[in-house]
């Protein structure tokens, strides 16, 4: 059923009430699945609810009863079972799926099953492993990400029977793990010049949908050249953005403020200071790995690299904290505070990055934290005692 509705049959309420008498009989039969059996089903759920199909409790309860055994069966899938479950678990996680300890489990038994078996991928394999790891965002560990793009990518460059959208999923992954070594400080030289490799592979070519536009425009973007084609966007313009735009203009009358701007040929941006190179992204649960509001998914990270190696200076506000005015007006004394325009009483915000695992430390404690200028309001204000650092901008090279 998932394979029909992918390829066109219409979800008509008979195909529905049969998804929805199979579901139950997943999670009674749980025990006696195959390895290759739970790989297609998590992989048909996925691809059912990418093509609209609704998350229901059904749905979710069947997903997990069979997450677990994921991790019971880890050592006897094989190379396409592999890809096919980080597929779908990257693919639930984008449309909604909350960040269970079961689904982050499997996730974390796949992903050292990938490295052995490297020389056994097939091409279309190795271009959603890249996609689906870096879908799932800051719920893979970036060293682990590394490790997989070092063992895959060349595979992928070197192979010259690459279908368009094989090359433009690995391009939208090599672009991620890039843009998570760059806001991380890392060196990523070594990774940067696959992205030339796959953009000239695509240069003569036109994708018929929009996301892979997007990705050519995105890679045209990061490598400083011309996009070939004028992408279209879907402005997007939430009830919080509106209304945090309305108290900031309200507070600096003089502010120039433009609102879904599209810069340098990416998607637009919620509100632009041009007078002062500065963007402010404020952030619904849609941009966060189950909407946590904490680990940034992989799509996320992209734009903010993306707005930094073309020289603006990104501000992230989580929608969250724009829930009452006691934790809005941090934002707009740190806004004040970044133009020039020193904030009255006080209040204050951390530029410190929130990661979602053990593995992030404060400054203070030695490790730098991310510069994509993540604004955490504290529980506490702390009192304004000056015209905060300068974080460190990204050069184009």
């Amino acid at each position: 059923m998932a394979k029909l509705v992918d390829n066109g049959q219409e979800r008509t309420p008979e195909l529905k009430e049969s998804v929805a008498a199979l579901l139950p009989h997943v999670s009674a039969q749980k025990a006696n699945f195959t390895p290759q059996s739970i790989a297609n089903l998590l992989w048909a759920m996925a691809k059912l609810v990418d093509n609209g199909q609704k998350r229901t409790p059904g749905l979710n309860e069947a997903v997990a009863a069979l997450l677990p055994h994921v991790n019971g069966q880890k050592a006897t899938f094989k190379p396409q079972e592999i890809a096919n479950l980080l597929w779908a678990t990257a693919k639930l996680v984008d449309n909604g799926q909350e960040q269970t300890p079961q689904l982050k489990d499997a996730v974390a038994v796949l992903l050292p099953q990938v490295n052995p078996e490297k020389a056994n991928f097939k091409p279309q394999e190795i271009a959603n492993l890249l996609w689906a790891t870096a879908k799932l965002g800051e719920i893979v560990e970036l060293n682990v990400v590394t490790s997989m793009f070092e063992s895959l990518v060349y595979r992928i460059i070197e192979n010259p029977q690459l279908s368009q959208q094989d090359i433009l999923m690995s391009l939208w992954g090599v672009m991620v793990c890039c843009a998570r070594l760059s806001l991380d400080s890392n060196n990523n030289n070594w990774l940067e010049k696959h992205i030339d490799d796959l953009f000239i592979r695509l240069e003569n070519t036109s994708p018929n949908n929009e996301e892979g536009q997007h990705t050519i425009a995105k890679a045209a973007s990061w490598l400083g050249r011309p996009c070939p084609f004028v992408p279209h966007y879907h402005a997007n313009v939430s009830n919080r953005q509106s209304h945090f735009r309305n108290q900031l203009q309200s507070c600096i009358p003089s502010l120039r403020i433009e609102e879904e701007k599209s810069l340098n040929s990416l998607p637009p941006v919620d509100l632009l200071l041009p007078d002062h190179n500065l963007v402010i992204e404020v952030q619904g649960p849609s941009h966060y790995v189950g909407g946590d509001f904490n680990t940034s998914k992989g799509s996320t990270l992209l734009k903010i690299a993306l707005l930094q190696k073309a020289g603006f200076e990104v501000i992230e506000i989580p929608v969250n904290r724009l829930w009452n005015q006691d934790l809005t007006k941090p934002y707009i004394d740190q806004i004040k505070t970044r133009i020039g325009i020193p904030p009255q009483g006080h209040g204050s915000v951390s530029l410190k990055r929130r990661w979602a695992d053990d593995s992030y430390v404060t400054a203070d404690k030695g490790r730098q934290p991310s510069n994509h200028g993540y604004l955490a309001a504290e529980e506490q204000l702390q009192e304004q005692t000056g015209k905060p650092a300068r974080r460190k901008r990204k050069n184009s090279q």
